[in-house]
């Protein structure tokens, strides 16, 4: 039941978010690896299901361009720079809210990572890669049907630098829970393929990271 002040006036129950902002500087201890949902991919399956049952009967394959399939494997932003999502680091973070008992639904709520810019094919929020340049690599991989594939995707080197803006509620989080929460996703989480939170698998030890600096913005 509300609360009411002495002239019978209701008073205000609910308080302003009182959103605070970080900046962290990480560091690639492992090698990062990208496979973003190329543009080519995209169109091919629009026109799949445009033409419906008969899209594929009869249809010859093309062959696979590698060097096409590593380029739309990148992220890159309307103003040409490569990243990655900004959602693998906020998802690390709640995430990692399992391993010390904090809920996850609250962590949704409180937790936010600031996009440097935008995919400039599908809009994904992204975070720039500050150092760091890709190289080309093959894996071995399954589709979804347990067929095996061989994927390009390029590939950070560890060493690899962003800088994060993460914005979160100081009511539910201090700074300092903010950074332990960041360490155990460049611990134990991981971003990208092949890091140890993969729901697929156990990952390749990928997409890990520390901790360079940290400051309140």
């Amino acid at each position: 039941m509300a609360k009411k002040d002495d002239e019978g006036r209701r008073e205000l129950m609910i308080p302003a978010p009182n959103i605070k902002t970080a900046v962290f500087m990480i560091r690639g201890t492992a090698p990062l690896v990208l496979n973003a949902f190329s543009e080519k991919a995209r169109n091919q399956m629009k026109q799949k299901q445009e033409a419906g049952s008969t899209g594929t009967k009869g249809k010859k394959r093309d062959p696979k361009d590698f060097k096409v399939c590593f380029e739309g494997a990148k992220h890159v932003s309307e103003d040409g720079w490569l990243g990655f999502a900004a959602a693998a680091i906020r998802a690390g973070m709640i995430s990692a809210c399992r391993v010390v008992g904090f809920k996850m639904t609250l962590a949704k709520l409180s937790l936010f990572v600031v996009a440097d810019g935008f995919d400039k094919v599908d809009g994904t929020a992204l975070v720039r890669i500050r150092k760091g340049a890709p190289t080309y690599v093959e894996h071995a991989t399954r589709n979804e049907t347990g067929v095996c594939d061989i994927r390009a995707r390029p590939m950070w080197k560890p060493g690899w630098e962003a800088a994060l803006r993460i914005e979160f509620d100081a009511d539910m989080f201090t700074l300092d829970d903010v950074a332990n929460l960041l360490l155990r996703v460049g611990k134990q989480v991981g971003i990208g393929e092949g890091r140890p939170d993969s729901r697929k698998s156990c990952g390749m030890g990928w997409g890990l990271f520390e901790i360079v600096s940290k400051e309140a913005a």
